[in-house]
């Protein structure tokens, strides 16, 4: 036993009195000097800078966009009656610029009455989010958001009513076929996507209508200044 204590003992101290060559102590190693932790740290600190960069959010226009593609995608599984009663919604509002454009006049008694079927189609779109919130097992609660945004469309119906000239009435309604639009594609995901689909392009094709009919109200009248400058002066 004291042997082996002897020659450990002696292990120890021949270890501790000999260095190796390329050993250094942890206070005196180059490697480890001041200006080489410095280093390190800010070496860690850049590299890690960029990851604390945050990149602008796309993923929500990216969805938006990938569910107007299924949307339109999904127009051709649009059910018969619900493709073809739309369709033919639509044909009020279209027939007013085009039997304007036909006959080459502008009738302000046909704009009053695509003004007004314009309003009752926006009054209908609002009232449809109220039906779809009112069922029981319905996703849309009955509370005040849900209600209360039914109710905005039917309001800019009833203001574009109000309106003395037609092109304010029509710029209105237009804005109330947005606004309704908007709630079916972003307040309610879901609507069935041929739906969806199905609103974008009654949406677009009855604000184009109106607008045509603004479009050929304001050449009416500028045709009729233009004449009326001519007869009053003789010289033209």
């Amino acid at each position: 036993g004291k042997t082996a204590l002897q020659k450990f003992s002696n292990f120890i101290s021949s270890f501790q009195g000999s260095t190796p060559r390329d050993a250094c102590l942890l206070s005196r190693c180059p490697s480890l000097s001041r200006a080489s932790v410095y280093a390190v740290k800010l070496q860690a600190f850049h590299t890690s800078v960029p990851l604390l960069k945050k990149k602008p959010p796309q993923e929500s226009e990216t969805q938006e966009l990938g569910r107007f593609r299924q949307s339109m995608k999904s127009l051709k599984d649009s059910p018969k009656p619900a493709l073809y009663l739309s369709l033919a919604g639509l044909i009020p509002f279209v027939s007013v610029p085009l039997s304007m454009v036909v006959q080459g006049t502008y009738y302000p008694e046909l704009a009053f009455t695509q003004l007004t079927y314009g309003a009752v189609i926006v009054s209908f779109l609002g009232g449809m989010r109220w039906g779809f919130a009112v069922p029981e097992n319905s996703p849309a609660k009955p509370d005040w958001m849900n209600l209360a945004n039914s109710m905005v469309p039917a309001l800019i119906a009833w203001q574009a009513l109000l309106f003395k000239d037609i092109t304010d009435g029509a710029i209105m309604l237009v804005m109330g076929l947005g606004i309704a639009l908007h709630y079916d594609l972003s307040l309610l995901p879901t609507y069935p996507s041929w739906f969806k689909g199905l609103r974008i392009v009654a949406t677009l094709v009855a604000a184009l209508s109106l607008l045509a009919t603004v479009a050929l109200k304001a050449y009416s009248e500028k045709n009729l200044i233009i004449s009326r400058n001519g007869w009053q002066d003789p010289k033209q």
